[in-house]
């Protein structure tokens, strides 16, 4: 499926249904430079990639983050019930990323076992069994069709939560919106 992703340079940008929200307010304070407002507690659960490349500019106390390789969160479910159950936050921003390393990952299988060799002392027998058995539960095909249906599945998931696909470009630290 082709999806639109839409660049958010001025607040007329922001799709209507994230205006007036967390979501909404997350893409003013990246991509708008907002002043920031105080929050006492988070008003909105991010999930994004681990990816040390991505850096989110907001208010203290605004969000609960959980980084995740390609900001799959199948595996951080119960982190997620609790941000909505505990933390009485009812917005989710899932964000890919371009260029994500979870996209492909056979093509870093040397490197991946090479590396548990060298850098953690791993046998290559169990680098190998490691990345044989745990890659194909971490890949996520392209990116943008990953973070759509993890948003799909969340949504359902969890039908009262307003759940949110969003694309950080890493060459200009920018949010878009996917539709």
């Amino acid at each position: 499926m082709k999806y639109k992703v839409t660049p958010i340079t001025k607040k007329s940008d922001i799709p209507q249904k994230y205006r007036n929200n967390p979501i909404g307010l997350l893409l003013e304070y990246h991509n708008l430079n907002r002043l920031f407002d105080v929050h006492s507690q988070a008003q909105l659960l991010i999930g994004m990639c681990m990816d040390n490349r991505k850096h989110l500019h907001m208010p203290d106390n605004f969000a609960f983050i959980i980084r995740s390789g390609g900001a799959n969160l199948r595996y951080s479910e119960f982190k997620v019930s609790y941000a909505i159950a505990v933390g009485q936050v009812r917005h989710v921003a899932l964000i890919a990323h371009n260029h994500c390393g979870m996209v492909n990952l056979v093509s870093r299988k040397k490197e991946f076992i090479d590396g548990l060799i060298k850098g953690a002392g791993w046998s290559k027998e169990s680098a190998e069994e490691h990345f044989m058995n745990l890659a194909p539960m971490h890949e996520i095909g392209n990116e943008i069709d990953f973070i759509m249906s993890e948003s799909n599945r969340l949504t359902k998931r969890y039908p009262k939560i307003k759940v949110a696909p969003l694309y950080y470009r890493v060459e200009d630290n920018q949010l878009c919106c996917i539709s």
